[in-house]
């Protein structure tokens, strides 16, 4: 019998423990519910993966293309505060009215085959996306990899170009412990004779080897496609073509404007298809928007919201932080999970914080706060009158707490899981009604 019900929470609900696993990599299931639904897309499919800045990508693309009048869908994950952040189109997050008819358009596909198979949590949810972007008579549809590539969800659809954004060690058990192993995975979302851009400046050689055996048409920074810039603006050249006085994308970091580069080379890969133009590309870089990913809040004392979880990401927000004006404190609010490389992403924050204030997270999978704050003291941080550690049980208390003790020149670094920068966001919308 189709499972049912008549609103977005109850679904998700059902959804969390319909399959025996949270995380089953592997296309099998997912693709016999695919037939069912006959699923195909006429909109031009651009699928992005890599161990960070997928989200950053995805929202350049987005924004881009919705500055050249397109019609585009775009699928996240995770979520920061709503699961309708997961399924834009035109870039509003769609409404649980239409998610549901979607929802039930897969449970009804999936409950009519023999053995029905059961789906994750992401697999029924990216499913019901997909047929929802199917049937919005979209022109550009941007997919973005969960975990991984060659076994995610999201490779049930073969995309017009791929894009890898960075390839570095994160979930290790599912793709394995080197660079090399974890490449790979990620390059199976390249297809043959279709664009593949690579935006890591050192990809590993087994990505360009199955990009090589398959056919694809690889793009390498500093090979296909490059870019430079001053202070001011930047320009691209890549394949004939070139772009000069751009300005630097809206979001801010030291890493956006690989990503933008990356942009920039899958729009020109797939010009015959979707012409962009300079001032399109101009205008989408201006206006995008992406929360939790250095995510600077006006006012005092300054807030930065940055969902950095593994040592590469952590890396990235210690240099911004290091780029920024002086405060004479910073205090930071962090939260992980526990199958993270925790000291990896402690290190490079060790000398940029002063005051940190560990939390334990909403989930069975989450390191508790005393356990992290175990493990700054082994990596050697002090305590004394210009430094410190405190724990508390929620995102919401560690915030209220660093708000308390930070005056107005300093700063309030809010890092780590998702689930960390959710559980403050949570709280400054709850505060501001």
């Amino acid at each position: 019998m189709p499972a049912t019900f008549d609103n977005l929470d109850d679904w998700l609900q059902h959804l969390e423990t319909a399959h025996p696993v949270g995380i089953d990599m592997g296309l099998e299931r997912i693709t016999r519910v695919k037939e069912a639904l006959q699923l195909n897309f006429q909109a031009v499919v651009f699928t992005v993966g890599g161990t960070n800045g997928k989200g950053s990508t995805c929202a350049l693309l987005e924004s881009v293309l919705l500055a050249a009048s397109y019609k585009v869908g775009c699928h996240t994950s995770p979520h920061l505060l709503s699961f309708n952040e997961r399924a834009r189109v035109n870039g509003e997050n769609v409404s649980d009215e239409l998610l549901l008819e979607h929802f039930k358009a897969v449970e009804l596909a999936r409950a009519s085959l023999p053995n029905p198979p059961t789906l994750t949590y992401f697999e029924f949810t990216t499913l019901a996306i997909m047929h929802l972007f199917a049937t919005a008579d979209l022109d550009a549809v941007i997919l973005e990899v969960g975990l991984g590539g060659r076994l995610d969800a999201v490779n049930m659809i073969d995309t017009d170009c791929a894009i890898v954004t960075s390839i570095d060690l994160d979930h290790m058990e599912y793709l394995g412990d080197t660079r090399e192993k974890i490449a790979f995975e990620k390059a199976g979302i390249f297809r043959s004779d279709k664009p593949a851009i690579c935006a890591d400046p050192v990809p590993p050689q087994s990505l360009i080897d199955h990009a090589a055996s398959i056919g694809a048409d690889l793009w390498l920074l500093g090979k296909d496609y490059n870019f430079q810039g001053d202070k001011q603006q930047w320009g691209w050249a890549g394949r004939g073509k070139r772009f000069s006085g751009l300005g630097y994308p809206a979001l801010r970091g030291a890493n956006q404007l690989l990503n933008a580069s990356a942009v920039i080379a899958a729009l020109i890969a797939v010009r015959d298809r979707l012409p962009v133009g300079a001032q399109e590309i101009r205008n989408g870089m201006a206006w995008v928007e992406l929360p939790g990913r250095f995510q600077v809040l006006p006012g005092q004392p300054t807030i930065i919201l940055d969902v950095a979880h593994n040592p590469h990401a952590s890396a990235a927000l210690a240099q911004n932080l290091e780029n920024m004006a002086y405060h004479p404190y910073t205090i930071a609010v962090f939260g992980a999970m526990a199958d993270k490389d925790i000291d990896g992403v402690l290190k490079p924050m060790m000398d940029k914080i002063d005051f940190w204030y560990f939390c334990d997270l909403p989930t069975a999978r989450a390191a508790s706060a005393e356990s992290l704050a175990t493990r700054l003291r082994s990596l050697g941080f002090k305590e004394g009158a210009d430094s410190g550690i405190e724990v508390f049980s929620s995102p919401a208390l560690a915030y209220e707490s660093a708000l308390k003790k930070a005056g107005e020149g300093d700063r309030i670094s809010v890092f780590g899981s998702f689930y960390t920068v959710a559980g403050v966001l949570a709280y400054r919308n709850a505060k501001a009604h």
